[in-house]
């Protein structure tokens, strides 16, 4: 049995000190500085690749895994899938109850309800996040991202130039470097047409 801890805070500039502090115990750890909105990141996906049958996986709190019922279920299963349990350190300890169908009972109940808060609590942030940016805006204080690329870039113009020649999207941007989501998107927008 291995016990293997996973952290996460939802950027570089946080600290992950309050949660090693706590899985210091651990025998693997794997920490990810990145947002919990969905599964692709790079340590979570090494975590779950790792657990072996017996394992423990060991976190913090619920929503270090994610922040949504979907991924949340998800990564719960494939856990239990591979043999793994999961020990979440901030839940109510159900070692005192002796039917281990009720204690599992018990278990899995607290458990939705901490995802069902920390979907919640996703949701509550990104509702918080648009007012403050429509506030900002009502102020003229938001202008929003810079575009990338003003329309005489001369990188772009080239792009241009290719695709009129009659390169592909994927060939414009493997040529100039420009991604072809980014370049297909310019060209829609200046209308640059073949």
């Amino acid at each position: 049995m291995t016990k293997i801890g996973y952290a996460r805070v939802s950027s570089k500039e946080q600290h992950l000190d309050r949660q090693l502090v706590a899985l210091k115990g651990v025998d693997k750890l794997f920490t990810d500085k990145l947002s919990g909105a969905n599964t692709k990141r790079p340590e979570l996906q090494k975590m779950l690749a790792y657990i072996r049958d017996g394992d423990v996986v060991m976190v913090t709190e619920l929503d270090r895994l994610g922040r949504n019922n979907h991924d949340l279920t998800q990564i719960m299963n494939t856990i239990q899938t591979k043999g793994a349990t999961l020990d979440i350190l901030n839940l109510p300890s159900m070692t005192g109850i002796v039917d281990p169908n009720l204690r599992q009972l018990m278990t899995n109940l607290i458990i939705e309800l901490y995802k069902y808060q920390a979907e919640s609590e996703r949701k509550r942030i990104i509702e918080r996040q648009q007012q403050g940016i429509a506030l900002a805006k009502q102020q003229g204080k938001y202008h929003g991202r810079q575009p990338q690329y003003t329309r005489d870039d001369p990188r772009l113009q080239h792009a241009f130039k290719l695709y009129r020649a009659g390169m592909s999207d994927a060939d414009v941007a493997r040529k100039t470097g420009i991604k072809r989501t980014t370049f297909m998107r310019y060209r829609k927008k200046f209308k640059v047409r073949r």
